[in-house]
């Protein structure tokens, strides 16, 4: 027995303690049973198994092939049994659809319904690669030309040449000359040449209407109206009693005891005066220098008139010689002469007391603003800032253009002398502003931020030490006079509405107030100091877009507005 047990291995399953425990039967003892045959090499075995798997396609559900198969094999489409007499051929083995092979490619849902159309509409269309063109058709440029890139104009040829070319009958709508499809279907490029037949005769209706409208045409330039009238008569009437009084003086003399009453300014309250003679809205007002004794005012009817302010307070003279509206207007330092700038794109330069112009200058662009320098000693040097984007410097002596300053990106606005006239600020469209010397044309500051809006007025404060200017986002910016030009950001002008308009900004003649039209009508005041507004005068039913604060009398101030009325209030 010792024996027996010894011949079993301690973990063999085949051992008799197993079999007991595993079958509840009793069995007779077996021994292991061994073959005699020599062992077989099973490698034949499996190429024959393989040689025969071959024309079969491989499952894909097996984790390990025990030979290698074809490219037929690996390519065949999972089917249902094969037909044992059917070969499987190389060019089904590479399908993956009914139609051939098909491989997945990301296209955007845009560009895949580009070439759908375009191959539904036109007969074809690109492949996703972009490198070869699909259909029957092929297009006539060497661009691909798509349903999307064609404006519609081309649409409708395109379809007018493929229904002519298919001999398809147009539509009624085509056959009405005064329908946009009849000109669609007979329009023909500038570029195409004449067409090849006998020229056609004109009737004698015909004859006689064209023969009538060129002499129509002759006699018109004959006289001259074919062309815009650039000459404008000049002249100027005087509306006073006397042009001198019994002393001979004339009616432009200052009187003599012309003097501040008080050098502390006061708000006005109320209108004293209108002066009513414009017939359209007044676009600049100035006061005669230092004294404020005599009104000039510019208009849209092309006329310039002054006004008497101490006495009579009627027009003494009217100025005619613009043949459009006039833009700007200002006085030399004595106030004998002035300038004028329409949008007859002229600049005359005036005598006040007797109305004559001594010189025009123009560039062939429309002025802005005109300013003459105000040193004494260079009264005959004009600037001009014009709607080509320039600063023209002219020497009225010789009539000649001796300076441009051209670094501005849109038209120039304003231009005020500071620093003891030895610099000038200029603002334009260009939402900027810059400051050059005198006679040099480089700038030697330049003034943009993104929050800037355009400033069409600046005024100087009376120290000469600020800028006040008027943005076109309702609010009066301040800027410093000195080297740097800085933004004084604790002071803002704000609360009125200006968005649009130039209305003019200005100073009281001690400082202490600041004074602003309106979009609205409206006379602002504010305090220099806190910046409070205080008070607001409602002077025009159109827009207030100047104001003008005497020189002399401390608390009164006129208004100007586009309904063509001048107030004096007190």
């Amino acid at each position: 027995m010792d024996l027996l047990q010894s011949s079993y291995a301690p973990g063999d399953a085949s051992s008799p303690e197993d079999e007991s425990l595993s079958s509840p039967d009793t069995s007779p003892l077996r021994l292991p049973s061994k073959s005699a045959a020599p062992a077989v090499d099973e490698t034949a075995l499996a190429l024959s198994a393989a040689a025969t798997s071959t024309s079969r396609p491989i499952d894909p559900s097996l984790h390990l092939i025990p030979f290698n198969p074809t490219a037929d094999q690996l390519w065949a489409p999972v089917l249902g049994p094969q037909h044992p007499h059917a070969p499987i051929s190389s060019a089904s083995g590479h399908r993956n659809h009914k139609l051939g092979h098909v491989e997945d490619a990301a296209l955007l849902p845009f560009l895949f319904d580009e070439q759908y159309n375009t191959f539904h509409r036109f007969g074809y269309a690109s492949d996703p690669s972009g490198l070869h063109i699909i259909g029957d058709a092929q297009p006539q440029a060497p661009d691909l030309d798509t349903v999307y890139n064609l404006p519609p104009s081309e649409h409708k040829r395109r379809r007018i040449r493929s229904r002519e070319e298919n001999h398809e009958p147009l539509p009624p709508e085509a056959q009405n000359p005064a329908s946009d499809e009849w000109v669609m279907h007979n329009k023909k490029s500038p570029w195409a040449g004449n067409r090849e037949g006998p020229p056609v005769e004109l009737t004698d209706e015909q004859r006689q209407y064209a023969e009538a409208h060129a002499a129509k045409k002759a006699e018109k330039e004959a006289r001259g109206e074919g062309k815009e009238k650039t000459e404008v008569v000049v002249k100027s009437t005087f509306h006073g009693k006397e042009e001198k009084d019994y002393q001979g003086r004339s009616w432009i003399t200052p009187p003599k005891d012309a003097k501040a009453t008080n050098e502390r300014c006061y708000i006005p309250k109320r209108c004293v005066h209108e002066w009513v003679g414009h017939t359209k809205g007044v676009s600049a007002i100035r006061f005669s220098p230092k004294y404020g004794h005599l009104l000039l005012s510019a208009s849209m009817d092309c006329k310039i008139k002054i006004w008497d302010v101490l006495e009579s307070k009627t027009c003494m003279r009217t100025y005619m010689g613009h043949s459009k509206a006039v833009r700007d207007i200002s006085f030399s330092n004595d106030g004998s002469k002035f300038l004028s700038a329409g949008y007859d794109r002229n600049i005359q330069y005036w005598d006040t007391e007797t109305g004559q112009v001594i010189s025009t200058f123009s560039t062939g662009k429309v002025p802005y603003v005109v300013k003459l320098n105000p040193d004494e000693d260079k009264q005959h040097i004009l600037l001009a800032g014009m709607s080509d984007k320039k600063i023209v410097q002219w020497d009225m002596k010789s009539g000649q253009i001796t300076q441009e300053y051209d670094q501005h990106l849109g038209a120039v606005n304003t231009i005020t002398f500071v620093d003891n006239n030895r610099r000038f600020v200029t603002s334009s469209d260009d939402k900027s502003l810059r400051v050059w010397e005198f006679g040099i044309p480089v700038v030697i500051k330049y003034i943009s931020e993104p929050h800037m809006h355009s400033m069409p007025s600046i005024a100087v404060h009376p120290n000469s030490n600020w800028l006040a200017a008027q943005s076109l986002d309702n609010q009066i910016l301040i800027y410093s006079t000195k080297e740097r030009f800085q933004l004084n950001k604790k002071k803002r002008f704000a609360g009125h509405i200006v968005a649009g308009y130039a209305c003019q900004v200005s100073f009281s003649p001690d400082g202490r107030f600041v004074m602003s039209g309106d979009g609205e009508g409206s006379c602002w005041f504010w305090d220099w100091k806190s910046c409070r507004r205080f008070k607001t005068l409602k002077c025009h039913n159109g827009v207030c877009i100047g104001c003008e604060w005497h020189p002399l009398e401390t608390s009164k101030v006129a208004t100007c507005g586009w309904d063509g009325v001048i107030k004096y209030w007190d």
